[in-house]
């Protein structure tokens, strides 16, 4: 099954939570925090106010509480409108 947006908005992947500290301290599930970054997997159309201004692959920063949480053949993805994406990671 396929998950296509509408209008302006946009399908993220999330990216999993740090379970480990950089000096290897194993963080436990309910202490970590949640990621704000994520893989975009699907774009609507864009409309004329809000044009779609990333792209299929581009890894992107998105604000904290915006979106809908989906689960679709077992993943998790986020459905958020295009103005929630606030940068393109960039390597």
């Amino acid at each position: 099954m396929k998950l296509k947006p509408l209008a302006d908005r946009v399908l993220l992947k999330q990216e999993k939570a740090e379970t480990k500290t950089a000096s290897g301290i194993i963080i436990p599930e309910t202490a970590q925090e949640k990621t704000q970054t994520a893989t975009v997997e699907a774009v609507g159309p864009g409309t004329e106010k809000d044009p779609i201004t990333v792209k299929i692959g581009d890894r992107v920063m998105y604000d904290k509480y915006s979106g809908v949480q989906v689960k679709m053949d077992g993943e998790e993805y986020l459905i958020v409108k295009n103005s929630d994406i606030i940068a393109i990671v960039e390597k």
